[in-house]
Formats: structure tokens, sequence, C-alpha cells
């Protein structure tokens, strides 16, 4: 697994900046969430009329810019951080990468793959590939009155690696 960061931006970003893989959107009455698998991970874009809020996992090194950035992480071990991006929405994440055995790797995998086929987003980077795992991106999104909360997950078998974020965007 390559080295990957975590990014947030108050702005949407071109979509040119990286290669979408899959896209979902949804629609509420009061924001609009793309969601976009990449082969580093994931964009997440929520937007209101007042407010976009962007958050990217990228390779450490890739070409994004500076406007609009609020802040980057290293993903490695666990990390949290917070943002309050106006006086009524706050944003919260938690990452945690992880490498384990070969065994629980095998059945983490599985467990996604088979919540991702019943719920949420899922692709699989090389579906239907007979000889090795293949990497999987799955995301799951939950409205709650008054907030939303983003689970995202990212495995890279050749490294025996996850990756996982937990995103809380509230109105406080």
């Amino acid at each position: 697994m390559e080295a990957v960061s975590l990014h947030l931006f108050c702005r949407p970003l071109h979509p040119e900046l990286f290669e979408t893989l899959a896209t979902r959107t949804v629609r509420k009455d009061d924001y609009k969430l793309t969601i976009r698998i990449t082969p580093e991970g994931h964009v997440i874009t929520w937007e209101t009329p007042e407010l976009v809020l962007t958050e990217m996992t990228a390779a450490r090194g890739q070409d994004l810019p500076d406007r609009g950035r609020v802040w980057r992480h290293k993903l490695q071990g666990e990390h949290s951080d917070a943002f309050r991006a106006s006086t009524i929405i706050s944003y919260q994440m938690s990452s945690q990468t992880e490498v384990v055995s070969a065994k629980l790797f095998h059945r983490l995998h599985d467990e996604l793959l088979t919540d991702g086929q019943k719920r949420g987003f899922l692709h699989l980077f090389y579906p239907g590939h007979r000889f090795a795992l293949s990497p999987l991106g799955y995301v799951t999104a939950d409205a709650r009155p008054g907030c939303l909360v983003v689970n995202a997950f990212h495995t890279f078998p050749q490294d025996l690696a996850i990756i996982r974020t937990q995103t809380l965007i509230e109105r406080v």
C-alpha cells in the first residue's frame, strides 16, 4: 500500500484532480452527498447552499490545491480531528490504518464484502479475480436528525492492510 493521506477541504474539488472508479449521489432536503471511490480510497463531498465540505484520501505527494484545504493527515495508526465548518456545522473524523495477519484480513475482507452486498456502496477493484482477493472500497452513509455519519473501509490485500474512516457532520 502506498502512503495515503486524508485531506479536508471547505470547497468542492474538480473531478479531474482524481480518478473516479465509481460514484453515488444522495440528495436530501437540506444537502447533497456525493461519494466517489478512487484508487487511493474515496472522495466524499457534502454540499448545502451555504457550505461545501470535501474529504479525500489521496496518495502522498498527489498534486492537490492548497486553496480551501483545512488540513491533511497521514493515514497511519489511529487519528481523529474536528473542524467547526460554520457557526452551525461541525465536522469530526476518526481514522484507523491497520496491518493484520492473513487469516484476520481474509475474515474482515469477507465481512465487508458481505455487508457491502446488503447495504451501502461497495466497489470491487477487480471483480471476478480468481486467484487473489480484490481490493474493495465500501462506504455507508447514515442520516439521523441533525447529523450524517459516513463510514468508509478500504482494503489493500497485497499489504494485508485496512483503512477505516468515520466522518460525522452535524448541526450544532
